[in-house]
């Protein structure tokens, strides 16, 4: 959990705002570092978090969340933590149908056409679960859905449509239902202007499809200038809130430096490398 941006975003484990979809996304950069700041936050704030990790093993997200003083081997032990490791669970989902192997979280890889409602039914299982309260066991806060990330659904024969889908009812689910929060990693590899001209539309348009969904953007890209060895990027946060005359926005474009256990957050062109 990094301390200046829940400054930035004016949050922290004990005072959150409930029933949120949070997207983040990243172009020319790595936004993950978001993600182990979430899931570390919410972990702290002793919420019940569903954490689909698609993109990585659960090693790799404990070694980082150690780093930052939190233990998810403890964190699931406990019941706080449901963990999908989709590396894992692909592997039964394509072998021949009857062998008995696996859960049915990943089923869409057999026959994309079905969509992900296997996959939003792992979930509304989750986070429907108290996991607490009772025969002595702890009782856990509000929900909370992590996933990292849905781009990667694209790749593995899921439409744009059947995402967006997916993240809808998520959102129903956990945000409207449960009161909880939902905290998405899209990508977007290559430039914007190129993605507009033609092409594989995919990635972008799962984008802008969620944007119009989430409450809070954060977009992570590298720099205009390109590669700087103590500049790593940009981060734009947006606050999407409606008013009584329409939707409203309100931005803040800073440059960051991921470092070992923290990350530094500074207005453009005020760090000490460029003055």
């Amino acid at each position: 959990m990094y301390a200046e941006l829940n400054s930035i975003l004016n949050t922290c484990p004990d005072s959150f705002t409930q029933g949120e979809f949070l997207l983040l996304s990243d172009r020319r950069s790595d936004a993950s570092f978001l993600i182990h700041h979430f899931l570390s936050l919410y972990l702290r704030a002793r919420c019940r978090v569903c954490f689909l990790g698609l993109v990585q093993s659960f090693s790799h997200y404990s070694a980082i969340s150690q780093r930052l003083g939190v233990g998810l081997t403890q964190a699931r032990e406990k019941g706080q933590l449901i963990f999908l490791e989709g590396l894992t669970e692909s592997l039964p989902a394509l072998l021949p149908p009857g062998s008995g192997a696996g859960g049915r979280a990943m089923d869409f890889l057999r026959d994309p056409a079905v969509g992900l409602r296997s996959l939003y039914e792992f979930v509304r299982s989750s986070v429907s679960t108290s996991g607490g309260g009772a025969d002595g066991a702890e009782a856990w806060g509000p929900p909370v859905l992590l996933v990292d990330d849905l781009s990667v659904l694209l790749s593995l024969g899921a439409s744009v449509g059947a995402v967006l889908d997916f993240s809808h009812y998520c959102r129903a689910t956990v945000c409207s239902q449960l009161k909880g929060n939902v905290v998405m990693l899209t990508r977007c590899d290559g430039e914007e202007e190129e993605a507009d001209e033609g092409g594989d539309r995919g990635p972008e348009s799962l984008l802008k499809g969620l944007t119009h969904q989430c409450s809070l953007s954060l977009h992570v890209q590298g720099l205009p200038t390109g590669f700087c060895r103590d500049i790593h990027g940009q981060l734009e946060v947006c606050w999407r809130r409606r008013r009584g005359d329409g939707p409203h926005a309100q931005k803040k474009l800073l440059q960051y430096k991921v470092q070992d256990k923290g990350v530094s957050f500074f207005a453009r062109g005020t760090s000490s490398a460029v003055l």
